[in-house]
């Protein structure tokens, strides 16, 4: 006898989120910054539960329930393979002395009423080159963080201008993966998409830079000049300081834009850090390693700072923070946070509980600004409740582009709204597997980074305003859409 699954009704779909947000509220007020240590873990896992038990009842077999959470952990098994090679690559990246003389040279050069600023710049190159932001938090970000607490900043602020560039030049790259993904979703082609997303995106990001500038020159900077000194002394006692060091991150940025897939790319740039930091910082080798024979301590050194902790002590304490390093080790709370997410996110998606919630977003919308309204809402509703920016794509690219072309919208207009909405807030989300990442990465909580994301946040309200302003919404004329037919 078949049985035939429920619909669920609206409360159902909401109860797992609902007990999500309370387990999660509790979890800030009472561990505070250490919620990833596991209890965001444990409440997503609780969640998971419950909407388990809600499927139940709608009579989905258990079977294919754990089918769809095992098929939500492995479409984020490459984040977490990914996640892996940047612990390996910050390692060695640090006992080479290359994320050192980044921070050195930096220091050296830019000015810190500007350095906001830079900062912001410099990510969105990289990251336009490249085409991650990914790759750009865990390289030059990690060193522009390190440059930004020697000149005093607060590190959820430096954090901010990071994310807010790597961001942007992660969204704008013919290279990016969400940049191609978006279009395709939408039907749109690749250099369509980039260029109508320029009416939303530098705006956003032109409001970016002038609210960091305003900060960079509202600081005062005296104070800081002590430390900035005493960063720049001790780089130079513990690392041999040569401008050679910088080939690394050049030649990994070279590979990557030759499309050298991430996970290749960045366990390139860890091998080569282990190589270059046999060449160069053979005393800080020693010191680390002992009085074992010179291949031993070595050998050891090296793998410890791939899979490991690696700390270099001196008298300084920021100086401390900036030469320490887990590897591998120090992202497994991360990955266990993803893979509770993806449990959460399967369960729900089996049950067919997050697309009851999409429904009636959907319903409301009306007009073409709160059209817009609700594909940003639904893409922001996936990256929190499914944990994956390629989800908060493809999922809602699906569900309205039906809506957008009855509506007489064209394409690009579907596909600029999924980017704005999905791939720029992802971050935002603690257990997102992009939050998770970058706060990991960066070894800051994500609600430290997040108030000061300006292009992050700016990105998804800009694109609405644009739409309700009505301005320049690209629509399909007749003739057109009667070719096409």
């Amino acid at each position: 006898m078949e049985v035939t699954n429920k619909r669920p009704t609206l409360l159902q779909a909401f109860i797992p989120i609902i007990c999500l947000i309370i387990l999660l509220t509790l979890n800030v007020l009472y561990f505070g910054e250490d919620t990833l240590s596991g209890s965001n873990q444990i409440a997503l896992l609780f969640a998971a539960t419950v909407a388990g038990v809600i499927a139940i009842r709608l009579k989905f077999n258990y079977s294919f329930i754990l089918e769809q959470i095992v098929k939500s952990i492995g479409s984020a098994m490459p984040a977490i393979l990914i996640l892996l090679m940047i612990g390996s690559l910050a390692g060695t990246w640090l006992i080479s002395g290359v994320v050192p003389v980044l921070i050195y040279y930096g220091l050296k050069i830019i000015h810190p009423s500007i350095f906001l600023f830079a900062a912001v710049i410099a990510s969105s190159v990289v990251s336009l080159a490249t085409g991650s932001a990914w790759s750009t938090i865990a390289t030059i970000g990690v060193a522009l963080l390190g440059i930004g607490q020697a000149l005093g900043f607060p590190v959820g602020l430096v954090a901010g201008a990071i994310i807010s560039g790597a961001y942007f030049g992660d969204k704008m790259s013919p290279l990016s993966d969400t940049t191609n993904l978006a279009p395709a979703m939408a039907g749109t082609d690749l250099f369509t998409h980039i260029r109508y997303m320029m009416i939303t995106t530098i705006p956003s990001m032109t409001l970016t830079l002038i609210i960091f500038l305003v900060i960079g020159f509202a600081n005062n900077f005296e104070s800081s000049s002590n430390d900035v000194e005493a960063v720049l002394v001790q780089i130079e006692q513990n690392f041999y300081v040569t401008p050679l060091l910088l080939i690394v991150p050049v030649l990994l940025i070279l590979v990557i834009v030759k499309k050298m897939p991430p996970l290749p790319a960045i366990l390139f740039g860890s091998l080569l850090g282990a190589a270059f930091a046999v060449i160069f910082q053979p005393e800080l080798i020693s010191q680390i390693g002992g009085e074992y024979a010179y291949f031993k301590r070595t050998y050891m050194v090296v793998m410890q700072s791939m899979f490991g902790g690696i700390s270099i002590v001196t008298d300084n304490a920021i100086v401390n923070e900036l030469f320490s390093t887990n590897g591998m080790a120090g992202m497994l709370d991360t990955i266990w946070l993803i893979l509770a997410a993806m449990v959460f996110g399967g369960v729900m998606d089996s049950a067919g509980l997050l697309k009851r919630i999409s429904e009636a977003i959907i319903y409301w919308a009306r007009s073409t600004g709160s059209l817009v309204a609700s594909t940003v809402v639904t893409s922001i509703f996936f990256n929190i409740t499914a944990s994956d920016q390629y989800i908060a794509i493809v999922v809602p690219g699906r569900m309205f582009a039906k809506t957008y072309r009855e509506r007489g919208l064209k394409p690009e207009v579907l596909s600029r709204t999924l980017e704005d909405g999905g791939t720029v807030t992802s971050v935002l989300v603690p257990w997102n597997t992009c939050g998770a990442t970058q706060s990991r990465v960066l070894g800051i909580s994500t609600f430290t980074y997040l108030p000061y994301c300006f292009f992050n946040i700016i990105s998804p309200l800009m694109t609405i305003l644009i739409a309700v302003l009505n301005y320049k919404i690209r629509r399909i004329d007749k003739t057109e859409d009667e070719i096409k037919e």
